[in-house]
């Protein structure tokens, strides 16, 4: 989540809270940018072709909070790649102590670590 202080209240030093995109919604406006994309590389003098390439750009712009189609195509493909699983976390339990001190070594000087023994 992005926090910016909206104008009206920038004053009071409140600030609003703006929602990622739905993922569904990124990958649209993305395939939309990529299909007229190929489109206009395929069919440079083609008005009609530039100027749908240039409405989906900015859809995806406006989407990603962009201000460069190339940068909001790079940053939706970031978006949309996808996360590594989360491990849930498991309870810990206190081991039984297996040597003085219960195993735990943050209680050790350093000089009982160079210690012969």
């Amino acid at each position: 989540m992005h926090r910016t202080p909206s104008r009206k209240n920038a004053e009071e030093g409140v600030t609003s809270v703006k929602l990622p995109p739905a993922r569904a919604d990124v990958a649209r406006h993305l395939r939309r940018y990529r299909a007229w994309q190929r489109l206009l590389l395929a069919h440079p003098a083609d008005r009609s072709v530039r100027i749908h390439f240039e409405d989906t750009a900015h859809a995806l712009c406006a989407v990603m909070g962009e201000c460069k189609a190339r940068e909001a195509a790079d940053a939706a493909e970031q978006y949309l790649r996808p996360r590594a699983p989360r491990r849930p976390h498991a309870p810990r339990t206190p081991s039984a102590p297996s040597e003085p001190g219960g195993g735990r070594t943050d209680d050790v000087s350093f000089g009982d670590a160079l210690r012969s023994p």
